[in-house]
């Protein structure tokens, strides 16, 4: 091939002198690669979802950004303090006693998530039990109040337990409009939020009661708004159904960096906390707090906290 080529190469010349006229040299082309099309696999789960980059208009990127330098003025002026009459019983911050049965153990809780955050990414903190009345909304609620106790921190918690909402009888707010209301488009994020007494403290409750848990979570108005809060705070704490019973928590992890399990001392039995953790990869599952322990008792699992409460 490249002697014919040169062949014509040389005639075109002699053509274009012979007719007085210029002719621009031609240059041979460059063999293509083919390994530059193939780009070697990559393992997609080594890859930080973080990381990567999205080039398909998302419904985030068409909403309006409340990531603003001003939204969280915004958030403020749209959100107005409402009047809570937090639960005395189970809600141990919003008094100023700071030695409460519990209260160190939550501060500890506390610090070892943030250790955790120094290894990887995790605002999304998803609380959860095997089964029903093991205190992990007494968990979540409280969790949230310790975060924002250190100063400049910003806490949302959300209950997203539509099946049997309970968070809003501990802090002694609305139930509705809430996470529901908002996941069936009947009003927006910043009606569905409340603020307290407590400043830097944000709740949404579960709404109205919806009979089609499964089928809102999983619609895309919960990632949406995850996506849209999460600039605003430094902590966003999600209270899901139990495991064992309903699917819901498992819908409600995939939106979530990691996940606090929460077991009842002396009354979940074993086998179904297993199966419970089971539900979730390795790497999502950050610990177990034992709640309801007697003071003094040591716990096995991962914290080794015990918590005592009367969720």
């Amino acid at each position: 091939m490249s002697r014919i080529h040169d062949a014509l190469k040389r005639a075109e010349q002699e053509r274009a002198s012979s007719m007085g006229t210029h002719v621009e040299p031609v240059f041979d082309q460059p063999e293509l690669d083919q390994r530059a099309f193939n780009p070697p696999e990559f393992n997609q789960s080594q890859v930080h979802r973080e990381t990567m980059p999205n080039l398909q208009p998302s419904a985030a990127a068409m909403a309006p950004s409340m990531a603003s330098p001003s939204s969280y003025e915004s958030l403020l002026a749209r959100c107005p303090q409402t009047n809570w009459s937090p639960d005395p019983r189970t809600m141990l911050f919003f008094q100023e006693d700071d030695t409460r049965l519990g209260a160190e153990e939550f501060r500890t809780l506390r610090s070892r998530l943030y250790q955790i955050r120094e290894k990887m990414p995790l605002k999304r903190l998803m609380v959860t039990s095997a089964l029903p009345k093991e205190g992990k909304s007494f968990v979540a609620a409280n969790l949230a109040q310790v975060m924002v106790r250190q100063h400049g921190r910003r806490a949302l918690v959300i209950d997203a337990d539509l099946r049997n909402p309970g968070m809003h009888r501990h802090l002694g707010a609305s139930q509705s409009p809430g996470l529901a209301d908002y996941l069936l488009g009947d009003c927006d994020e910043f009606s569905a939020l409340q603020r307290g007494p407590m400043d830097n403290l944000f709740f949404m409750p579960a709404g109205r009661a919806a009979s089609s848990a499964p089928e809102l979570l999983s619609n895309g108005r919960l990632k949406l708004f995850l996506q849209r809060v999460e600039p605003l705070f430094d902590w966003i704490i999600v209270d899901t159904s139990p495991v064992i019973p309903v699917s819901d928590a498992t819908l409600v992890a995939k939106y979530c960096d990691g996940i606090v399990m929460v077991v009842r001392s002396n009354a979940t039995p074993s086998d179904l906390a297993r199966r419970a953790r089971e539900e979730f990869p390795d790497k999502m599952l950050l610990g177990v707090v034992l709640n309801g322990a007697a003071p003094g008792e040591q716990s096995k699992y991962y914290y080794g906290e015990a918590v005592n409460s009367h969720a």
